[in-house]
């Protein structure tokens, strides 16, 4: 992996190895951006095409098993922008990675994470070689808190799986229990699926920036109205809807609400986001997404619009996407009806939430 590492950051430190600032899109950048040098090929004097941040799913998932450690620092290798992870609790309390609330998809066993003691899941491993332990939030803070990786940013998924205030009480004293050598509320961006868990990671963590997390682009039109601030990170199918996603794109940027999309691995998907000019996405494969970004990056030097690469997708694949399709439609129907029988309209619980 070493032999392949992408330069993460330019001499001004301000700019990525694909031309995008550092930092959490729509907070202001810490770093100071040098003029860049008439000498410097990569330099030019008309404006660069807006390119979205390379965020990697559970790390570099499709290089090492999924939020490991090595995939991690995979991930920060290859060049990502930011670390996308997910928060479970163990039985005592510790904040850790685990995207699912169950081991046995990544470890084999049928056994809930809540359930076990963090002194056993430390000495897990995962099914997928090569074989990695489960990490906790203050391994991977740690790793990122190592000087030159201070760029490098964090989006955490917040699971729904345990308590909500002890999630959040515990993952704020995680937090704080590593002192950054830049402040964390600049590089941590906690993604929340629901208003309880927004209005607690403002009442954990309120200097930091939060954002919504989610696949209804109503329910986050009615939590932009309460949270001027909030990120979106939206599933790459809502956002790419007819005139609905598209709208829906503008109407938060205009609004001010940085606009991710996940999880998006195919490389006629990564174009698609950078033609809609999306401020992140979160992706399996950050490599592959870097590369298409540096071509739109030569595409735009020259003056023209990002050429769609002839990419010949296999029947199977095309058999794979319709049935995808199919499955968004039919689970956004069945989410939305059950949401309107128990809640009533997104705005209505929203707004009883916030108690405004």
């Amino acid at each position: 992996m070493a032999g392949e590492q992408t330069p993460l950051l330019k001499r001004d430190e301000a700019i990525m190895g694909n031309q995008t600032p550092a930092g959490i899109p729509g907070l202001p950048h810490t770093f100071t951006q040098t003029p860049p040098s008439s000498s410097d090929p990569s330099a030019t004097t008309s404006s660069p095409r807006r390119l979205p941040q390379a965020i990697a799913h559970r790390g570099y998932k499709a290089a090492a098993p999924e939020n490991s450690m090595l995939a991690f620092r995979a991930a920060v290798e290859a060049g990502a922008h930011a670390i996308e992870t997910d928060l479970h609790l163990s039985k005592d309390g510790v904040v850790v990675l685990s995207h699912d609330p169950s081991l046995k998809r990544c470890f084999g066993l049928d056994v809930k994470v809540r359930d076990c003691e963090w002194s056993y899941l430390r000495e897990l491993k995962t099914l997928r070689e090569p074989a990695q332990p489960m990490p906790s939030l203050r391994e991977l803070l740690e790793y990122l808190n190592e000087p030159g990786r201070e760029h490098v940013w964090i989006m955490l998924d917040i699971k729904r799986d345990d308590d909500a205030t002890e999630m959040m009480q515990k993952t704020a004293e995680t937090i704080a229990s590593v002192p950054g050598i830049r402040p964390w509320h600049e590089r941590i961006l906690p993604c929340c699926w629901t208003t309880e868990y927004i209005k607690l990671s403002m009442q954990y963590l309120p200097d930091f920036p939060v954002a919504h997390v989610g696949f209804s682009s109503t329910y986050a039109r009615a939590l932009a109205q309460y949270v001027p601030s909030m990120s979106i990170s939206m599933l790459y199918a809502t956002l790419a809807l007819p005139f609905f996603g598209p709208r829906f794109i503008r109407d938060m940027k205009r609004a001010g609400h940085p606009v991710h999309s996940w999880t998006v691995n195919d490389e006629d998907w990564m174009e698609w986001a950078i033609k809609r000019e999306l401020d992140g996405v979160v992706t399996d494969d950050p490599k592959l997404f870097l590369e298409v970004c540096r071509r739109a990056a030569e595409e735009g030097k020259e003056g023209g619009a990002l050429r769609r690469t002839r990419v010949r997708i296999p029947l199977r694949r095309r058999l794979t996407r319709a049935i995808d399709w199919g499955r968004y439609f039919v689970f956004t129907i069945i989410i939305t009806t059950i949401y309107l029988f128990k809640w009533g309209l997104p705005q209505r619980s929203v707004r009883k939430t916030f108690g405004k």
